[in-house]
């Protein structure tokens, strides 16, 4: 399992770099052509928001675009066997406003449990293999003693494809407008294109599962290597999502290493990134790639975001006994539809992360209870934290520990004009404010993290662990506060 889980990246830094960067376009105006396509799938024709939606999957297999398997020595290259996979592990929803301004790759972890109406409840990443299987056997069953053909396998992975693409509408309320595969190929191609990526860790990790042996700080990884730096998933405090904040920095440390004049000016490493495209790529047969790389060819890194869909727990299970994550579509949907907003929209929406104006004075203290959740490892901060809050009489309400949950500290509000949040925040040091309609009525929960600098008082009482669970609700979207990255900026952002 292990050996396989975040490789897909391959593909997604491809598409990524390519498609919402239009780089090289001249280049690109012989690609169209040249890449794989399928047709017969469910993908529309724009929403009413106007923006385009790109669904971009990486898939397991070992082979390439064509269906060519891949060599021995590029098997090795991959550090994966011969055994082939259709799980898709890594799934981004991008979206371009109407006015292409922006691009933004939404990542939903692999992880997440979806009800779909073809095969049921399963994990995201297991849908495409679940619905290309169901097919199968359904043209089995219909004639036991035949032979399934060339053409029920095409129709079977077009049943994958299109199961998939049913199952992230259902979740994000976007039905994509353009769908993009990738195998495992094209990352290391891709990478080795540009000379290698920049990337940044906190600390030394040395995790044989994925093959992952790096040193602490900043240094450049390409084929292998960035392959392992963007798969491990164990031994990292939050599992999935610091795999997929990896991927994300990898992604924009990439973009903007393709932006570079040094790329921009050698025909020579476009030329390469293109063949890897050719490799890697299978499109929706509707995508017209070339009118869609000019309409984006001026965008700038900065205006390449990626961001993650909120979640609502990172360690629940089935009623089987499955590890999953969870998420709630209504909330996933709300937070998704802010990035279809143009430059001239006054109110761009940012996922429910933007800071609300103040609310009214007056708040009477005694009548908020403020939780208080300790993801650090300082034992009792958060103790201490309402300790300093009920010296202001503030009412106490629950402190917990929940270990790595965020990378900043907050004040969640119920809703925007939450007047007792930008109380409780000016009393703690005016820590930002963020939204995060799962804060019950009457409360506020202030989020501690490894940045905390605030006032602390006198613990008035202690804090009880609480693991992620759905009872508690420790991660839409607030507590479960990923960073957000972009292609702009010449730093390299040091993750897990």
């Amino acid at each position: 399992m292990g050996s396989r889980i975040g490789r897909v990246l391959a593909a997604l830094v491809s598409a990524v770099c390519l498609l919402v960067t239009g780089v090289g376009w001249t280049l690109v105006s012989g690609l169209s052509s040249d890449l794989s396509s399928a047709g017969g799938l469910n993908v529309g024709d724009g929403g009413l928001d106007g923006a385009v939606d790109i669904l971009l999957v990486g898939t397991d297999n070992r082979t390439d675009a064509q269906g060519n398997p891949l060599s021995q020595e590029e098997l090795a290259t991959l550090r994966t066997g011969e055994e082939d996979g259709e799980n898709t592990d890594t799934i981004l929803l991008i979206r371009i406003p109407e006015d292409g301004s922006s691009a933004t790759a939404i990542s939903i972890p692999r992880d997440v449990y979806v009800e779909t109406s073809t095969v049921g409840g399963s994990k995201i990443n297991g849908v495409y293999a679940a619905n290309k299987e169901a097919y199968l056997e359904r043209v089995m069953a219909s004639d036991p003693e035949g032979a399934v053909t060339e053409e029920d396998q095409r129709a079977a992975v077009n049943a994958g494809r299109n199961g998939l693409i049913g199952a992230v509408a259902d979740l994000t309320g976007v039905q994509a407008d353009h769908y993009a595969e990738i195998g495992l190929l094209g990352f290391v191609l891709l990478t080795d294109a540009v000379g290698g990526v920049p990337v940044c860790l906190n600390e030394p990790v040395d995790e044989p599962l994925s093959g992952a042996d790096f040193d602490a700080g900043v240094q450049t990884v390409s084929g292998s290597d960035a392959l392992s730096f963007v798969r491990q998933r164990h031994d990292l405090p939050a599992g999935d999502l610091d795999r997929i904040v990896r991927q994300q920095v990898f992604m924009s440390q990439l973009v903007k290493k393709i932006l570079s004049a040094g790329t921009l000016a050698d025909p020579t490493k476009l030329g390469a990134l293109v063949d890897a495209a050719k490799r890697s790529f299978v499109i929706d047969e509707n995508w017209d790639f070339v009118d869609f790389a000019m309409k984006l060819k001026d965008i700038s890194g900065g205006s390449v975001r990626f961001e993650t869909i909120p979640v609502t727990s990172i360690d629940s299970f089935t009623e089987w006994g499955e590890s999953i994550v969870t998420a709630d579509p209504v909330q996933v949907s709300e937070f998704v539809a802010g990035f279809a907003s143009t430059e001239e929209d006054e109110d761009v929406a940012d996922g429910g992360a933007s800071e609300p104006a103040p609310g009214e004075p007056g708040v009477d203290p005694a009548t908020i209870a403020v939780s208080v959740v300790n993801t650090t490892a300082i034992d009792g901060l958060a103790a201490r934290v309402s300790g300093a809050l009920t010296e202001l009489g503030y009412a106490t309400g629950d402190l917990l520990t929940d270990p790595a949950a965020a990378y900043t500290s907050h004040v969640a509000a119920r809703s925007a004009d939450d007047a007792a949040a930008f109380a409780v925040s000016d009393a703690l040091g005016g820590l930002p404010v963020q939204v995060d309609p799962a804060v019950p009525p009457g409360t506020v929960r202030v989020v501690l993290a490894d940045d905390y600098s605030g006032p602390t008082g006198e613990a008035a009482t202690t804090e009880s662990y609480s693991p992620a669970t759905t009872t508690y609700a420790p991660l839409p979207p607030s507590i479960a506060q990923r960073p957000t990255f972009d292609a702009g900026g010449s730093d390299v952002p040091c993750v897990n």
